[in-house]
């Protein structure tokens, strides 16, 4: 289809079209003229964007349904998107990962930092799961799979439907196997020295969560003979690091029952298991339960999920952040180390560090910050999107 055959969507006169020419990626509802016309494209149709003047600026893909009514997703403006513009995009993100990581276990696409807006995939190995979290990636799953296929060789696709994105856009929630078979157990992901168990099929979000790695590993350089917190652990994500790294022990703390099933899975595979205990329940009781225990540990991690996912969320949300350190720093043995993170992107870095600061502080004690870590390489920032720099953690010497 050439542009001249396509649908058009024309922003307002006031619009800033120069932030789209500079690289922005979104395209809100209030910024484009949308007639009858427009509200009647079908999500996920692929059309021209111009500016008020009826300039082409770059070829969108279109929700009229969502808030983020169009997405960038070419600015060559010849470009047909097929198979073959996905396999392209593929392999760029491919090189960049296997330069990075000499084995098959990373988030191999992270939306639009990556030129697939909305679309993320992570790779287990000879597995795939793709969350297409935008209207267009859905419509154009076959030739996205397709591609993914070709260029990383891999046998299983799996498609996760499970995102909040998903549910923005209009779309269903529903799970699948669009290439090979799906694993009967779950996937050994190695990371660190330890070994992960990720449920890729019915896991939280696609089973792992990938972005915490070099943060993972930071804790894991302060474990040497270390009792060790893992709070919010997941399927062991700290702990299991820390272990792997001479911590004498860790515990590990979640409300999930199977994460923990998986972290006790993850320890016998790691060799740890006699070191490695794990107790479920609401993290904010646990901390509590645990102090009132004279529970102490040499270094206390808490990755929560994101407490202020938007901005109306974000007061209540640095509340809760504040009330975690709060909570987790009387449990810090004098000297020790508390790691605290937030996944939240409305909480700016700034805004974290003085709600856990101030949480510390409340308890009486003093901290140093000595370590800020962000997401992997292989969730890389795109710098006219804020929200994909969404991950911070913070470490403290109490």
């Amino acid at each position: 289809m050439t542009t001249a055959d396509m649908p058009t969507l024309r922003l307002k006169p006031k619009a800033n079209a120069r932030a789209i020419r500079h690289g922005a990626p979104w395209v809100y509802d209030n910024e484009l003229v949308l007639d009858r016309r427009a509200r009647a494209m079908a999500p996920g149709t692929i059309a021209l964007l111009e500016d008020g003047e009826r300039q082409p600026l770059a070829l969108v893909a279109v929700n009229p349904q969502s808030k983020i009514t169009a997405r960038v997703l070419e600015r060559d403006l010849n470009a047909v998107i097929d198979e073959a513009w996905f396999a392209k995009r593929i392999q760029k993100a491919l090189d960049l990962r296997a330069r990075l990581y000499a084995q098959p276990y990373y988030r191999l696409i992270h939306a639009e930092a990556d030129g697939l807006p909305g679309v993320v995939i992570d790779r287990f190995g000879d597995i795939c799961v793709v969350q297409p979290n935008a209207a267009w990636a859905d419509v154009l799953l076959a030739p996205l799979v397709q591609a993914l296929v070709a260029v990383t060789g891999v046998r299983t696709v799996l498609k996760n439907a499970t995102g909040r994105a998903r549910a923005l856009e209009g779309l269903d929630e529903e799970n699948q196997v669009l290439s090979g078979h799906a694993p009967a157990a779950p996937v050994p992901v190695p990371m660190n020295g330890a070994t992960y168990m990720a449920d890729v099929m019915g896991g939280q979000k696609t089973g792992l969560f990938f972005d915490q790695r070099p943060n993972h590993a930071f804790a894991a350089s302060l474990a040497q003979g270390a009792r060790v917190l893992d709070v919010f652990s997941h399927v062991g994500g700290f702990g299991l690091a820390a272990l792997a790294n001479g911590a004498v022990s860790a515990l590990a703390v979640d409300g999930s029952a199977p994460a923990l099933a998986l972290a006790n899975q993850g320890a016998e595979a790691s060799g740890v298991a006699e070191r490695f205990a794990t107790r479920q329940g609401d993290a904010f009781d646990t901390l509590a339960a645990l102090a009132e225990e004279g529970a102490e540990f040499d270094l206390v991690i808490c990755d929560p999920p994101a407490f202020a996912p938007n901005k109306q969320a974000l007061e209540a949300g640095l509340r809760a952040y504040e009330r975690i350190a709060r909570l987790a720093a009387p449990l810090v043995a004098e000297g020790g180390y508390l790691g605290l993170c937030s996944c939240s992107h409305a909480a700016d870095l700034s805004k974290f560090r003085t709600a856990s600061s101030r949480g510390i502080g409340r308890t009486g004690r003093t901290g140093q910050i000595i370590y800020t870590g962000f997401a992997g390489p292989d969730h890389p920032l795109m710098p006219q999107l804020a929200e994909s720099g969404y991950l911070k953690a913070l470490f403290y010497r109490l």
